[in-house]
């Protein structure tokens, strides 16, 4: 009996010892959990602010460093693998059919994602823009990574692929669609839009492209469209692979910049900018306007809208610009766009003036390239992973592209982003183009029409009332920046 007791207490006290490890292991996983959670979205150390003003530095190094598969800021932003999914009651499902080119869209997801959280909504994977002027199929799992998108903010609410049956069905026979208002705050989608999901249970957005304002929104919706962008929103492994090699070969050949040059027919067309076009070609883009009933705007004057600034600069006047600013001509210099309106003739003169000009089709060979081809939104993605690891990122007009790469440069570490005063050039390249101006004058002119719009840290425009006159928030999104004393410091 004294043995089986012995044996009964060793039993026993192994027994305790596995429990105490158990509920140790248990409490020791939760706050790991939790402290990886509340340090999501710590401010961030604002790091190399200075490399805003110059073409390297430490920032440069952190942004390629991090599409080279070392992301240290999509570290500290993402949960861990896997996170606890956020547990609530839905109030509907969201359907969302996006609009515009690949970064209105990207814009336009990260909106979504936050007013489906706002609203505890369950968010349908997103549809993607099929009717724009490149007509391109690609799907949203042909251009992100689904499966990260879903993981990634299942702390935040449940996204599916699909409706359940059941839903799917009656939406077939039945859907309420509503294109949201614009530049819309909070309040108006918990007073007007969340009566609606929880009425029809399936509420379709036709339309996301500025759905949500840039500015006086609670921080942490804020912090979550920055989540989404620089985080949620992965490419495809191929695009990511593809995009590496392109910037690994950039690199090769040490710092270069990109230049993203909007002189494409369609942007020429719906903005009426026909200056240094022929009368044949300026009929052409005139004729597509008419061709496109949702672009509203017919009659349009071209040279008043270059004088205000409202044109992207031709391939000739950006030839200038860069001489002026003093780039010289071994500067390896990518563009980033789609086909030039003109074709290698419009090119000349940047080719002559910057021999080292190349674009993906001269870097990649055909078959690395052929999966890609006739599908606009993969194209610009792999532009834009080019973009953002570039030594210096230079837009020729400032549309979506253009302001959703600055506003994610800023975010690797304000690093140089030119950003070309258009109204400011046109009157200082028709005064040097027209004898008034000399060389030196002219260049002179224009590095300091340009000393403070280098991407360095800024308050972003607020004009109450007025929200499309405002700085866009994707362009400058400096609630994710770090704290507002520590922004208040560096300006």
């Amino acid at each position: 009996m004294v043995v089986a007791a012995g044996h009964g207490g060793r039993r026993r006290r192994a027994w305790r010892w596995a429990m105490r490890a158990a509920a140790s292991a248990v409490v020791w996983t939760a706050v790991v959990q939790l402290a990886s959670i509340a340090g999501l979205w710590r401010p961030r150390v604002l790091a190399d602010c200075g490399g805003g003003g110059g073409g390297g530095g430490g920032g440069a190094t952190t942004g390629l460093a991090a599409l080279a598969g070392e992301d240290r800021v999509a570290a500290r932003l993402s949960p861990p693998a896997l996170v606890p999914r956020r547990i609530y009651k839905s109030n509907g499902y969201l359907l969302v059919t996006c609009n515009g080119g690949l970064n209105q869209m990207r814009a336009g997801i990260c909106d979504m994602v936050t007013i489906a959280r706002h609203l505890n909504l369950t968010l349908v994977v997103p549809e993607l823009d099929k009717r724009s002027f490149w007509a391109d199929p690609s799907e949203f799992g042909d251009i992100f990574d689904v499966s990260h998108f879903i993981n990634s903010l299942r702390d935040e609410l449940m996204i599916v692929k699909e409706l359940p049956m059941k839903l799917k069905l009656k939406t077939k026979r039945r859907l309420y669609s509503m294109p949201p208002v614009s530049w819309s705050n909070e309040t108006y989608y918990l007073k007007r839009v969340l009566r609606l999901a929880r009425k029809h249970k399936v509420i379709h957005f036709n339309k996301t492209d500025a759905r949500l304002a840039n500015n006086g929104l609670p921080v942490k919706l804020q912090r979550l469209r920055c989540r989404v962008n620089f985080e949620a929103l992965r490419f495809t492994p191929q695009i990511e692979a593809l995009g590496r090699k392109l910037i690994s070969t950039l690199q090769k050949s040490g710092q270069f910049v990109v230049l993203h040059l909007r002189y494409e027919m369609d942007m020429l067309s719906f903005s009426g900018c026909t200056h240094g076009c022929s009368d044949e070609e300026t009929e052409e883009l005139t004729r597509m306007r008419y061709a496109y009933p949702w672009w509203k705007e017919k009659e349009i004057d071209s040279e008043v809208k270059r004088f205000q600034g409202l044109c992207p600069l031709t391939p000739e006047e950006i030839t200038l610009v860069l001489k002026a600013l003093g780039f010289k001509k071994d500067t390896l210099i990518y563009i980033a766009s789609g086909e030039i309106y003109g074709g290698e003739r419009r090119l000349a003169a940047l080719k002559a003036a910057y021999p080292r000009l190349v674009r993906k089709e001269k870097l990649l060979s055909p078959d690395e390239l052929q999966p890609f081809q006739n599908h606009s939104t993969q194209m610009a993605a792999l532009d834009y992973m080019v973009s953002i690891a570039s030594d210096v990122f230079i837009p020729s007009y400032d549309g979506n592209m253009a302001r959703v790469v600055e506003g994610h440069r800023r975010f690797t570490g304000f690093r140089k982003t030119i950003l070309l005063d258009r109204m400011k050039l046109v009157e200082l390249l028709d005064s040097f183009q027209g004898g008034a101006m000399s060389w030196n004058e002219f260049s002179a002119a224009v590095k300091k029409a340009h000393q403070h719009r280098m991407g360095q840290p800024t308050e972003r425009k607020v004009i109450p009332g007025r929200p499309k006159e405002e700085d866009y928030f994707y362009a400058n999104p400096q609630e994710c920046l770090g704290s507002r004393e520590g922004l208040r410091d560096i300006l």
